[in-house]
């Protein structure tokens, strides 16, 4: 694995410090009046989620980790864990329901998901950007209404709220940004 300079993290990194694995989350490079200039980092524990702030200076040494991005398909959930197949080699894989948080609705049976392994270890997955959604409960349509710039809570057949514009009725299919979790357009 390549060892990168202190000053030389980026957000998003992967690095392997006091025998965990982390993400940078934020980097900040601080040049104070007296002493050399530091990298502040927060980092985020991959496998336990704990945060961490650490200053790196450029002369400290870090590991950079690469990790295996696989295409997986989302097979079915059991006991909170989720099964996916590798789409290559149709080996499957179980991932804790917690590695998607709170876009754990949007997975839908069959979807393509990009997972990140260490090794053998499942440590991410990410959800394509957009996902296709059922309006299960909203207010009524309004004639004559414009969509300027306002908008009305619905209910999604996963359970998740998020706004739309008022043109958009009930048992309607739109299209949600799982990234931002709100709605991107009618599907």
């Amino acid at each position: 694995m390549p060892k990168i300079n202190g000053n030389e993290i980026r957000p998003g990194n992967i690095l392997e410090h006091n025998d965990g694995l982390w993400a940078a989350v934020k980097v900040d490079h601080v040049k104070p009046g007296k002493g050399g200039a530091f990298a502040q980092v927060e980092m985020r524990n991959l496998r336990n989620g704990s945060k961490l702030n650490e200053r790196f200076r450029s002369a400290d040494k870090v590991e950079k980790v690469r990790l295996e991005q696989k295409d997986q398909q989302f097979l079915y959930e059991n006991d909170g864990m989720l099964v996916f197949m590798d789409i290559e080699t149709y080996d499957q894989v179980e991932v804790s329901a917690e590695i998607l948080g709170e876009r754990r609705p949007f997975l839908q049976d069959g979807m393509t998901v990009v997972v990140e392994f260490y090794d053998e270890e499942a440590l991410s997955a990410s959800l394509p950007q957009k996902v296709t959604c059922k309006i299960a409960e909203t207010e009524p349509v309004v004639k004559g209404q414009t969509a300027a710039n306002s908008f009305k809570p619905a209910i999604l057949d996963n359970g998740v709220k998020v706004m739309v514009p008022p043109f958009v009725g009930q048992d309607e299919m739109i299209v949600v940004n799982t990234e931002t979790m709100e709605y991107s357009e009618r599907a």
